[in-house]
């Protein structure tokens, strides 16, 4: 049996509309051409779909059968043209979000509230715990988007430069290194250096400075939220390194410091990896540019 929708859309509107030839107007069909597909369809069922003879036309038990497949299934074809014509357009789509930046979220949630009043049919998700494999999801196309600060050469990947931030030292009023005006490799060799969860090799202290100075703090104490690394520098538990728009609220706070690495600091670059294919699509573009100009807000504060 091969029941096409114009079958399931024929039998739906003739119950609608009562009758063959009020159906067949509001089809833009004769009303020989949609007796005719009635005819076939119950040659292929093998069973009268209508009761004849009856006003308005009433459906039989078979014709019932159809009918509810019909609710079921023309809806959901609907619903899927909808959703192909929005993907033609650039109106709709995925965007999903991993990030190898762990304080990102300071900045990214924002731009994500933003992007949501501009794109509302577009489905955002925020993969972290796809942080560590991220360009391995992305090229499986798992992930649509990631940050990082390691631009590499990859097939099909574009990075799209976002903005440049200063990783700052962050330590209490009271500690002995908040009378320098920076700090250096070798001040951290006794401290204990409170940072995020991930691998050095991602932490802009141990990357762009202590490593390359051969420098192993004293100790290194591993904290999950960026609240809690504040709070424990205040009470003179350590020190840390964090992304300027992190420390932005408490440059200003009597109990932190904030000093430069190094007599010229460290600046870094954030990017936006993509698919090369979809770096065109509206709504990438526009997510793009977003989070180009909010974190700027956050670091001007």
């Amino acid at each position: 049996m091969h029941i096409d929708l114009k079958h399931l859309r024929a039998v739906k509107m003739i119950h609608e509309a009562g009758g063959l030839a009020r159906a067949a107007d509001l089809l833009h069909l004769t009303q020989s051409a949609l007796s005719h597909q009635i005819k076939g369809l119950e040659d292929q069922v093998g069973v009268d779909l209508f009761v004849r003879r009856t006003k308005p036309l009433k459906l039989s038990a078979a014709g019932m059968r159809i009918l509810r497949l019909a609710d079921k299934v023309l809806p959901e074809i609907a619903a899927a043209e909808e959703e192909f014509r929005g993907l033609q357009t650039g109106k709709t789509g995925r965007l999903h979000i991993a990030i190898e930046c762990h304080a990102c979220f300071e900045w990214l949630f924002p731009v994500l509230e933003a992007f949501r009043k501009a794109w509302p049919d577009v489905d955002v998700d925020i993969r972290p715990g796809l942080a560590f494999e991220a360009m391995p999801a992305l090229m499986r196309e798992e992930v649509d988007l990631v940050v990082s600060s390691d631009p590499d050469e990859l097939d099909g990947i574009t990075f799209a430069p976002l903005f440049d931030y200063e990783a700052v030292f962050v330590a209490s009023s009271a500690h002995p290194l908040s009378e320098k005006s920076h700090v250096e490799a070798e001040d951290f060799r006794d401290e204990m250096l409170i940072t995020y969860p991930v691998e050095r090799s991602r932490l802009d202290v141990f990357s762009q400075l202590l490593m390359p100075a051969k420098v192993e703090p004293r100790a290194v104490r591993q904290v999950e939220l960026t609240a809690v690394i504040l709070l424990l520098v205040a009470s003179n538990r350590g020190v840390a390194v964090l992304p300027d728009w992190v420390v932005r609220e408490v440059r200003y706070n009597s109990d932190y410091v904030t000093r430069p690495l190094t007599e010229v600091g460290v600046t870094r670059r954030l990017y936006a990896a993509v698919r090369s294919d979809d770096a065109v699509k509206p709504f990438m573009a526009h997510l793009l540019k977003l989070a180009r100009s909010e974190p700027m807000k956050l670091q001007r504060r």
